[in-house]
């Protein structure tokens, strides 16, 4: 059966996200320098983060207060107000930087928009991830957004059941082959890897780019003649 409904992440796929975190991760490690080396605040951060995430999700805020909490660790309690006034700061900076689209998104979605019904799935903070599709500019072209806890195949064939349709109908695009691609593959679906430049550690997963169904292009430009591909091969 051929593709008829295409999702596609955002963060990194459409807008330019991952580079904000690892600047604000380095003006973090800058504050701790006084207690560690940038390499300990780094892999704390994220064994902090790693354990947070259960209870605060993905997104900003959560990583906001995995670094309060890094720094407490780290400093052995001696960071003052001041210091973590300015992780707060950081992350308030974070969290209302604006929206950068990637070159070719509105294009691209136009086209795809006019071959399947487009639905945007992206995980995270729920406000910021609703505040961040207003302000993309590009949200009227999806027929459905999605802001999701986590992106499973218990996730994405939810989101199918409700649009009436099935995996095998569907291909996701999106820059994490352990969000976006390998749980889509996993249920029947068809993917359409576009790595970026930089991933979070915990975003970072491999796959057999041998298996059916599946695509990497270098752009989002390319995206749709490899969804076309994709649909035709699954006739």
């Amino acid at each position: 059966m051929k593709i008829d409904i295409v999702g596609v992440d955002a963060d990194d796929t459409l807008w330019h996200s991952e580079g904000h975190f690892h600047e604000t991760e380095r003006r973090f490690c800058e504050i701790l320098a006084p207690w560690a080396e940038a390499d300990l605040v780094s892999s704390s951060l994220l064994d902090t983060e790693r354990g947070n995430l259960s209870r605060f999700g993905y997104g900003v805020k959560g990583f906001t207060l995995s670094m309060i909490e890094t720094a407490i660790e780290l400093s052995a309690f001696r960071i003052d107000a001041h210091g973590v006034e300015a992780i707060i700061e950081l992350g308030k900076a974070l969290h209302d930087h604006p929206v950068e689209l990637i070159d070719g998104v509105e294009a691209t979605l136009t086209g795809l928009a006019a071959a399947y019904r487009l639905v945007l799935v992206t995980k995270g903070d729920l406000f910021h991830q609703e505040s961040k599709v207003a302000a993309s500019g590009i949200a009227d072209i999806f027929e459905r957004v999605e802001i999701v806890a986590e992106k499973d195949v218990a996730t994405y064939t939810r989101i199918l059941g409700e649009m009436s349709s099935a995996p095998n109908r569907f291909c996701m695009i999106g820059n994490s082959i352990k969000s976006d691609i390998a749980p889509v593959l996993d249920a029947g679906g068809a993917g359409v890897h576009i790595p970026y430049h930089l991933t979070w550690a915990m975003e970072r997963a491999e796959l057999d780019t041998g298996r059916p169904r599946f695509a990497q292009v270098d752009s989002i430009r390319e995206a749709p003649e490899a969804v076309a591909l994709l649909s035709a091969a699954n006739r």
